[in-house]
């Protein structure tokens, strides 16, 4: 029962260390698309994580966010909010600065990877990342995206506001985005 269990992880191992290689040596953007979107699914599988850090696939998807190509972006961002909900992932994405690179990812023209980005934020949520994630900036952010159109958009929107922002932080982004269109810093994705 041992080996095969140790076979199997092998094999896992070394089909994700495939993908991974495969990304790395193809010239081809469908064919990088088709692997960051297959990465950013095994990234969900808790069974894969020890293996997807040591292929440091979380600094793959925080390389991404920052790239032209939207479906890099939406797939990078996608496969960190899957990637942030265990502690560990979540460590090594604040330690890679990756608050700043998520919170860019927030005026994105794509639906899905604003989504990823406020979940991945809330996730990302610890006592000593509490101020980064609630900046004012953020705040006034979701306050936005809690009047849009989309319901999607605005009720995870709310949620952040709910379970991440103080009575204050609110007050005050209300305040601060009175009669403005537009959050400062952070502008806001085409609906």
């Amino acid at each position: 029962m041992w080996k095969r269990g140790s076979s199997e992880g092998s094999d896992r191992f070394e089909y994700l260390q495939s993908l991974v290689t495969e990304f790395q040596d193809t010239d081809s953007e469908d064919s990088k698309e088709q692997v960051l979107a297959n990465l950013a699914n095994f990234a969900y599988d808790p069974g894969n994580l020890d293996f997807l850090k040591e292929l440091q696939v979380p600094d793959l998807f925080m390389d991404m966010l920052t790239e032209e190509n939207e479906n890099f972006v939406e797939f990078g961002m996608g496969g960190l909010c899957n990637f942030s909900m265990d502690p560990e992932c979540r460590d090594i994405i604040l330690q890679g600065g990756g608050i700043s690179l998520v919170t860019n990812c927030l005026s994105s023209r794509r639906e899905e990877t604003v989504l990823s980005a406020i979940t991945t934020l809330m996730n990302l949520l610890t006592p000593s990342s509490r101020s980064d994630i609630t900046d004012a900036a953020i705040v006034q952010c979701m306050l936005r995206f809690s009047l849009s159109e989309s319901p999607r958009l605005r009720n995870l929107a709310a949620v952040f506001l709910q379970d991440c922002c103080s009575k204050e932080q609110l007050l005050q982004a209300q305040q601060q985005t009175h009669g403005q269109q537009t959050a400062v810093g952070i502008p806001l994705p085409k609906d």
